[in-house]
Order: C-alpha cells, then sequence, then structure tokens
C-alpha cells in the first residue's frame, strides 16, 4: 500500500499584504521585479526617473489586478530619496520590501571611462543603495527584506570594458553583505542577485560589442537569456518570502549557469 504524505502548501500569494519599493522600474529588470511582486500579492510602489515608464508600470500591474503607485524620484538626490520612501509610507501605511534595481551605466575601457561617467555610475549604484537602505531602514525593521542588485560582471575573470560597472556593482555587494550583519538584529534580510537578462543593459551592449555579447550568450549553460518577471521576478520574490527567512548576506546568480561565484 502507498504511504501518503503531505506537502508543504506553497501560497500562490507568498507576498500577500507586504509593500515593495522597486527603483528603476519603469524598464527591463526593474519592470520585471515589479510585476512579479505584484502578482506574488505585495502591493508596488513604482520608483523612477521617468514619469511615463514608471507610469506603464503601475498600469500594468493595476490592470493584471494588483495595486502599484508611480513615484518619479532621482536617487541620486538624496532629498528626493528621503521624500519618496516618506511618501510610500504614508501612502501604503508601511514599507516592507526594498529593490534596489536602479543603475547608470559606466561602458568602456579604463583609459576610455571619463570620469564623468564614472562618478554618475557611483552614484547611481552604490551611492544611491546605501542612500535608500538607510532611509528605508526604519520602516523595515521587524520583518523587512532588502534585494540588491550585483552583476556577474564583477565577478568575471576578464572585466575589460565594463570595468567601472563592475566595480560600482562590486561595491553594492559589499555593502549587501554588511547590512546584513549590521542589520540582522533589526530582523531585516539584505541580499542580492546577480541577473543575467534580456535587458535594456544587455541590449546596449550588444549593440556596442556585438561579437563579445554573442560569445557571453552563448556560454549560458541553459541556452537563453532570462526573463525580467518570471526568472529574475520569481528569484527576487523566493528572497523576500518566508520561504527564503534564514537567508541573508547572500549573493545569488540568476544567470542560468553562466557564472560561477567564489
Amino acid at each position: 500500500m502507498a504511504v501518503s504524505r503531505m506537502d508543504p502548501i506553497v501560497p500562490a500569494t507568498p507576498l500577500a499584504g507586504a509593500t515593495a519599493l522597486v527603483t528603476g522600474a519603469g524598464q527591463g529588470i526593474g519592470r520585471g521585479i515589479a510585476l512579479a511582486l505584484a502578482a506574488a500579492g505585495a502591493s508596488v510602489a513604482v520608483v523612477g526617473r521617468t514619469a511615463e515608464t514608471i507610469g506603464a508600470t503601475a498600469v500594468e500591474i493595476e490592470a493584471r489586478g494588483g495595486r502599484a503607485v508611480p513615484y518619479v524620484c532621482d536617487v541620486t538626490d538624496p532629498a528626493a530619496v528621503d521624500a519618496t520612501v516618506a511618501e510610500v509610507v504614508a501612502q501604503f501605511g508601511g514599507l516592507t520590501i526594498l529593490v534596489n534595481n536602479a543603475q547608470t551605466p559606466a561602458p568602456g575601457t579604463l583609459l576610455e571611462l571619463a570620469e564623468a561617467v564614472y562618478r554618475d555610475g557611483m552614484e547611481s549604484g552604490p551611492t544611491a543603495t546605501w542612500r535608500m537602505m538607510r532611509a528605508c531602514h526604519p520602516h523595515l525593521c521587524g520583518g523587512g527584506s532588502i534585494v540588491n542588485l550585483g552583476s556577474a560582471a564583477g565577478i568575471r575573470w576578464n572585466p575589460s570594458g565594463t570595468g567601472g560597472y563592475a566595480a560600482a556593482k562590486e561595491a553594492i555587494r559589499v555593502l549587501t553583505r554588511t547590512a546584513a550583519c549590521e542589520w540582522a538584529a533589526d530582523g531585516i534580510r539584505v541580499n542580492s542577485i546577480l541577473p543575467l537578462a534580456d535587458s535594456v543593459a544587455m541590449q546596449e551592449w550588444a549593440e556596442r560589442e556585438p561579437e563579445e555579447a554573442a560569445a557571453y550568450a552563448s556560454s549560458i549553460p541553459l541556452g537563453r537569456l532570462g526573463d525580467p518577471e518570471t526568472d529574475i521576478g520569481a528569484a527576487v520574490v523566493f528572497l523576500c518570502s518566508e520561504a527564503a527567512r534564514y537567508i541573508t548576506g547572500h549573493s545569488l546568480p540568476v544567470d542560468g549557469g553562466q557564472a560561477l561565484v567564489r
């Protein structure tokens, strides 16, 4: 006689009742993450610099039956960050999840890279991530979760041509591990993902360096670029859910097996 067993029940909406703030949510990976979080039951603050794109993401979430509000915010502006976080908390009644996705690219070799471009990459990446985490910290205490976006560019054996971008992303991973240690006692989990998806950044890279980008894509064991919503967004949903309650300070490659973190 077969022995029956009770499988654990995974809720269809594991983030029901949560409120998520996603930066850079108007396009690409940020949009995909916002859609995935909403599908998992979270209300989403769709944050970005361009009203048209974040508005479109919010409309799409609402059309699917979710709740979303767009907020125009330049994450390189400290006053704008503080004001946006305060507005989100006031409108939604709290904050449960923060996803730091916004990042300005910084392409070029070290000799080609203009200092202004390098600074923009650092300001929009690690500095903005640090700034947003600090602004959200008091609202996330007691069970909140942060997911920051790193990049496999920072762990490639040869980051030539992407050094400025990779440096920004590696700084974000250091901030992630530090916050995970310092804020564990506050009940906040902090993780990062290293995504590989059909994003705006990937498309721009393919236009600049078509041969290199094609070779990179061919090295993906699963044979395809990830989908921003169903692949990358799903990983973020997992890290923000109770299923990942014992995971913090981790960098999770979501890349079809392309990179190996050592």
